[in-house]
C-alpha cells in the first residue's frame, strides 16, 4: 500500500521517498551473487520489490511507467535522516499500534517542524498512536486513510487528532482534492473511521441472512452489485478480492474497540468465514475463496461455495421476479424499490440488508461522522456505492420504509423519528436550485458545494437550459460560456447529437464567448452509434449511411471553425466518435482517468468522422512538405495508431499517441473538470480568440502507401493479422497516404475527408465487418474474424 501510494504521488509530480525495513536475511539470489547484508541493493530490497510491482500490477497503479522516474527507494535505516527533509511524511506500516508509536518517537528526533505528518491506518485511533509526542508534532498530524488502490479509489479518509492545526487541515484537504484528485471526507477518531465502519457491517449482517434465505454466494451476489447501485462486484466477489483474513481483522477491530454489547455481537465474525480463513482459503490472494477459478475443457470457468457443503459447484442465476422488474426500472429509486418492497427471495434479502445497514448508519451518525453527507459520500467514494445510506433511505421511502420496520418490531433511530415528527419525509431537498440536509437537532443546512464543482443537473433544474433534445443539452454554465452535453444511451453519437452539435455551433457563435464538450456520465462518450450504422449497412441503405458520415463529418468542421473558442472535456472512455468529437476541439481539457482511442478497426471500420484528417494534422504539425524524409515516420505512427486502435490508459499517456498535445491540460480531480475546461475557454477568449483557418496537408502519396501496405502484409504473413484485417489496413494506409498522389503533395482538408468517407462505407458493406458489428454488440467486445 506505501508503494502504490507513492505511486499516485508520482502520477500527479509529486517526487517521492520511498522506505521499508531492511532485510534480516540475504535471499537465494543475492547469495549466488555474492551479495551481503551490507549492500545497499539488499537493504534497499524491499522498498525497490514494491516499486518494481508497480510497473507490473494491473489495473496499472501508474499513469504512465516514466511516473516511476519520481520514486526513489531506500530503506528506514540509511535514509530516515532524508525525512527531515521532505514535506509530507506518511506512514504505512503494519496496524499495530505500539510499532506506530515507537516509529513517530524516533520520528519526532529527525522531523522539521512545519512538515506534515500522517498515518494511512484503516481504524487505529489517530490519538494514541501521538500519545507522547510534542504539541506541535500533534498539531502537524493527522489520519489521511487512502483507500485501495490509491490511483482509483477516490475516498480519502482524513482524520484529525486532538490537538491538529485546523489551517493544516484545510491545507490538507485542498491538496487531496486539487493536486490527488480525491473526494475528501474528515471522520472523527472512531474505530474503522466511516467507510470501512458501514462497509463492514454491511458485509457482516449479509453472511446470515444468506444461510437464512438457504442461498449461495453467487445467488446473493447478483442481488447486491448492480440491481441495488453497487460495484458489480456486489458482496462475495469484494471479499475474495479484500482478502477475507483481511476481512476479519477489520471487523475484530471494530469488535474490540466498541462499547456497545449489541455492535459487538455484530462484528462477531460467523463460523462460515473462520472456516475459510483456516482453510486459507483467503479469496483472489490463495485462488478461491467464496469463488474458485478452475480450468475446463471449455476454457476457465468460475465456480461458487456452497456454504453448507463447503464445496465448489457452477453457478446459478438467481430467479426472482424482483431482479426483472429493476432491470427494467428507468431509475435507481425505482429499481431500489422494486427489489425492497418484492416477496421473493431477492426482495427479501435486499430488505434485510438495506434495513440494517439504514438503522446503523443513523444510530452511528453522531459517533463517526459531523453530518449525514460525509457518511454518504464515503460510501459512494470508498465502496462504489452510487447512493449512500441517507440518499438509500430517500429513494426507497423513508415514511414507507419506517413503517415497515415498526411492523417488523425494530427500534427507530432518533434521528429518522426527529425528521418525520418534523414533517418532513426527506433527508435532502432541493429548494431553488440548492441542496439541503437534514442534520442532528431536526434542521436542514445547505450541502456545501466545492467553488468548482459545476452540476449540469442542477444547472438544468435552475432553468439554465438553452436548447435540447433527446441525445443531447446545450446548458448555459456561466461568464457567457455554454457547454454541450451528451446523453444519449451510452452518449453515443446518433443524429440527435449531431444536429445539437449544429444548434450548439449557431448559439455560441451568436450569443457566448466559448463552448465546452461535456458531460457527467459515466462515460464522455464510446463512439458513434453502432446499431444504427449496421442496420443501414445491412438494408443496403448506402445514400443514407452515406449521409449520416458527410453530416458526422461537416458537424465536426464547424465545432473545428467556429469563431468562438471550444475546448473539450473528455473522461474515462472516449472511444472512437468520442475522439472524433474532441481532435476538432481548441483545447482538451482532460480527466487525469481517460482511456481514449480510435478502436473503429474492433468493428471492421476506420475512423469516419474526421479522425484520420486530425491524427495527420497533429502529427505532421510544423513539417515542410518538402521534408520527405520527415514525413513517412510521423505518418507511420498514425497508421500503428489507428490500425492497433491504441487506447490510452491515462491522460498523461494520450500525450504519447497525439490525442492530447502539450497545449492541452488535464484535471486530476474529474468533479472539477468541467470548471477549469470553462476557464480554458474563458481564457481563450479574453486573450483575443481568433478560429484557425483551413490548411493543406503534406501526404506521403502512393509511395507512402506502399511503405504502409507492405507492413501491414509482413503482419499477415506473419499471422498477427486476419486477411480481413489486412483488408481494413490497406484502406486505412490508403487514406493516411492520400490516394494516387505524388510523395509530399500537399492535400485539402476535404479531399482527406472523402477519402475517409469512401473508405468507412466500402468497409461497412463488408459481410465480415457486419458480423464484427453484431458481435460487439452483442457480446461487448471485438470478434477476430
Amino acid at each position: 500500500m506505501g508503494a502504490a501510494i507513492a505511486g499516485h504521488l508520482a502520477n500527479v509530480g509529486v517526487p517521492t521517498y520511498l522506505l521499508d525495513i531492511v532485510p534480516r536475511d540475504l535471499t537465494e539470489q543475492e547469495k549466488a551473487k555474492g551479495l551481503t547484508l551490507n549492500d545497499k541493493v539488499v537493504r534497499n530490497r524491499l522498498a525497490q520489490a514494491g516499486k518494481d510491482r508497480l510497473l507490473k500490477e494491473k489495473p496499472a497503479p501508474l499513469f504512465t511507467r516514466e511516473a516511476a522516474g519520481l520514486i526513489q527507494v531506500g530503506n528506514m535505516e540509511d535514509d530516515f535522516d532524508k525525512l527531515g527533509g521532505v514535506d509530507w511524511i506518511i506512514e504505512v506500516v503494519v496496524e499495530n499500534l505500539k510499532i506506530k508509536q515507537d516509529l513517530f518517537a524516533r520520528l519526532e528526533k529527525v522531523w522539521k517542524p512545519g512538515t506534515i505528518v500522517s498515518s494511512n491506518t484503516s481504524g487505529i485511533s489517530i490519538n494514541k498512536m501521538v500519545e507522547g509526542r510534542s504539541e506541535e508534532f500533534k498539531k502537524h498530524f493527522l489520519g489521511t486513510h487512502f483507500f485501495n488502490p490509491p490511483r482509483y479509489m477516490k475516498l480519502l479518509e482524513m482524520i484529525p487528532n486532538r490537538s491538529t492545526d485546523p489551517a493544516i487541515l484545510t491545507e490538507m484537504k485542498a491538496f487531496a482534492e486539487e493536486v490527488l484528485g480525491k473526494g475528501v471526507v474528515f471522520c472523527k477518531d472512531t474505530p474503522n473511521f466511516i467507510a470501512n465502519r458501514i462497509g463492514t457491517y454491511g458485509l457482516q449482517i449479509t453472511l446470515p441472512v444468506m444461510e437464512e434465505l438457504g442461498l449461495g454466494p453467487d445467488e446473493v451476489d447478483a442481488v447486491t452489485g448492480r440491481a441495488m447501485g453497487r460495484p458489480k462486484s456486489a458482496t462475495f466477489r469484494t471479499l475474495d478480492l479484500v482478502g477475507l483474513d483481511t476481512f476479519v481483522h477489520v471487523a475484530d477491530n471494530v469488535r474490540e474497540n466498541v462499547s456497545d454489547p449489541a455492535e459487538k455481537e455484530a462484528f462477531v465474525v460467523s463460523p462460515l468465514m473462520k472456516k475459510l480463513v483456516d482453510n486459507k482459503w483467503l479469496g483472489e490472494k490463495s485462488g478461491q475463496g467464496f469463488y474458485k477459478k478452475v480450468k475446463t475443457e471449455k476454457g476457465k470457468e468460475i465456480l461458487a461455495l456452497d456454504p453448507k457443503t463447503l464445496e465448489y459447484r457452477p453457478r446459478k442465476k438467481l430467479k426472482a421476479r424482483s431482479l426483472d422488474q429493476a432491470k427494467r426500472a428507468k431509475t435507481l429509486p425505482e429499481q431500489l424499490q422494486a427489489l425492497v418492497y418484492a416477496d421473493d427471495a431477492a426482495g427479501k434479502l435486499a430488505w434485510q440488508i438495506t434495513k440494517k445497514v439504514l438503522i446503523y448508519s443513523a444510530n452511528r451518525l453522531e459517533e463517526i461522522a459531523d453530518d449525514i453527507v460525509s457518511v454518504d459520500q464515503a460510501m459512494k467514494w470508498g465502496f462504489n456505492w452510487e447512493l449512500g445510506p441517507f440518499e438509500m433511505w430517500d429513494a426507497i421511502g423513508v415514511e414507507k420504509s419506517v413503517a415497515r420496520m415498526r411492523e417488523e418490531g425494530e427500534t427507530i433511530p432518533k434521528l429518522v423519528e426527529d425528521l418525520l415528527a418534523s414533517g418532513q419525509k426527506t433527508f435532502y431537498k432541493t429548494e431553488q436550485g440548492k441542496r439541503y440536509s437534514f442534520f442532528v437537532g431536526g434542521k436542514y443546512g445547505e450541502v456545501a458545494e466545492h467553488e468548482k464543482e459545476i452540476s449540469l443537473g442542477r444547472l438544468k433544474e435552475q432553468g439554465k437550459l438553452i436548447k435540447g433534445n433527446k441525445g443531447a443539452s446545450l446548458i448555459d454554465i456561466g461568464d457567457d460560456i455554454a457547454c454541450l452535453e451528451f446523453h444519449s444511451p451510452k452518449q453515443a453519437i446518433g443524429a440527435d447529437i449531431i444536429s445539437m452539435i449544429n444548434t450548439a455551433v449557431k448559439e455560441v457563435d451568436a450569443n457566448y464567448r466559448g463552448l465546452v464538450i461535456g458531460n457527467q456520465a459515466p462515460n464522455f462518450c464510446v463512439g458513434a452509434n453502432l446499431m444504427l450504422m449496421l442496420m443501414e449497412a445491412q438494408d443496403h441503405n448506402w445514400p443514407e449511411l452515406d449521409l449520416m458520415v458527410r453530416q458526422f463529418q461537416k458537424a465536426m468542421g464547424s465545432l473545428r471553425y467556429l469563431n468562438r473558442p471550444v475546448v473539450a472535456a473528455p473522461f474515462g472512455m472516449a472511444l472512437g466518435g468520442g475522439v472524433e468529437v474532441c481532435l476538432p476541439a481548441d483545447r482538451i481539457q482532460a480527466s487525469a482517468e481517460l482511456y481514449m482511442g480510435l478502436v473503429e478497426v474492433g468493428v471492421g471500420l476506420i475512423p469516419g468522422g474526421g479522425g484520420n484528417k486530425e491524427m495527420l494534422l497533429r502529427w505532421t504539425e510544423g513539417i515542410d512538405p518538402a521534408d520527405r524524409v520527415a514525413l513517412q515516420p510521423l505518418v507511420n505512427h498514425v497508421f500503428m495508431t489507428i490500425g492497433q486502435a491504441k487506447v490510452s490508459t491515462s491522460a498523461q499517456e494520450a500525450r504519447k499517441y497525439k490525442f492530447l498535445r502539450s497545449c492541452d491540460g488535464i484535471t486530476a480531480n474529474q468533479d472539477h473538470l468541467i470548471y477549469d475546461a470553462k476557464q480554458v475557454a474563458l481564457g481563450l477568449a479574453k486573450a483575443g480568440y481568433q478560429a484557425p483557418q483551413p490548411r493543406q496537408i503534406p501526404v506521403v502519396g502512393e509511395t507512402g502507401y506502399n511503405v504502409l501496405k507492405l507492413g501491414a502484409y509482413g503482419m499477415l504473413k506473419s499471422g498477427y493479422i486476419s486477411e480481413h484485417d489486412y483488408k481494413i489496413a490497406c484502406k486505412l494506409a490508403y487514406v493516411l497516404s492520400g490516394g494516387e498522389v505524388p510523395e509530399g503533395t500537399p492535400v485539402s482538408e476535404q479531399y482527406l475527408l472523402d477519402l475517409e468517407r469512401e473508405a468507412f462505407l466500402s468497409l461497412a458493406g463488408e459481410p465480415k465487418t457486419q458480423a464484427r458489428m453484431q458481435y460487439m454488440l452483442a457480446k461487448g467486445k471485438p470478434l477476430r474474424n
